[in-house]
């Protein structure tokens, strides 16, 4: 039998952490976020999250830090793994990618106010601080790991988010999970 790990990745403001609270609830299974952890160094070094993603353009000990705890899941269990790079790191688990357009990413990360690092003075400076930070990861991420962050091919499901509740989300991937476990035992 598979392990009961669900990763979720996806376009920044997609609602992966939204559609993984609702998961855990539902599964009743743990949760570990990197969106949480890169705001944390962020603060640590005084820095905005897309400032921490071009720091670590050239400083290879900050993915390190943040990879070790992923690579450290793949034995767990009951898990939601909330990463940009958990579907490669945890190759046995549940992919699961959420896909959004990028005004409506904007609209949502304006109105997170759990995101206190990210504050931007418009919607276009927050499309185009969006868009250049996922540059700035997908670039990383091919250059650390030849990892494709694009490749929409390499996850079990890739759903657009852009108009549907979370908790529409949440019930079209256990549907497709519990498919895709039962396709192996």
């Amino acid at each position: 039998m598979k392990k009961s790990i669900i990763s979720i990745t996806g376009d920044l403001g997609s609602g992966k952490s939204t559609v993984s609270d609702v998961l855990c609830r539902r599964l009743n299974f743990g949760y570990v976020h990197t969106g949480e952890i890169q705001r944390r160094m962020a603060e640590k070094y005084g820095m905005t999250t897309t400032e921490l993603n071009r720091y670590a353009e050239t400083h290879p000990e900050i993915d390190e830090e943040i990879d070790a705890t992923f690579k450290s899941l793949n034995d767990a269990d009951n898990l939601i793994v909330d990463s940009r790079m958990a579907w490669f790191f945890i190759p046995s688990s549940f992919k699961v990618f959420l896909k959004t357009d990028l005004a409506v990413a904007a609209a949502r990360i304006i109105g997170d106010q759990k995101r206190k690092n990210e504050k931007y003075p418009s919607m276009e400076e927050a499309m185009r601080k969006i868009t250049e930070r996922k540059q700035s990861e997908n670039k990383r991420y091919r250059e650390l790991y030849g990892a494709d962050c694009s490749d929409l091919n390499r996850f079990d499901l890739v759903m657009d988010t852009s108009v549907i509740t979370p908790e529409e989300a949440a019930a079209s991937i256990i549907e497709t999970y519990r498919k895709w476990q039962a396709a192996v035992d």
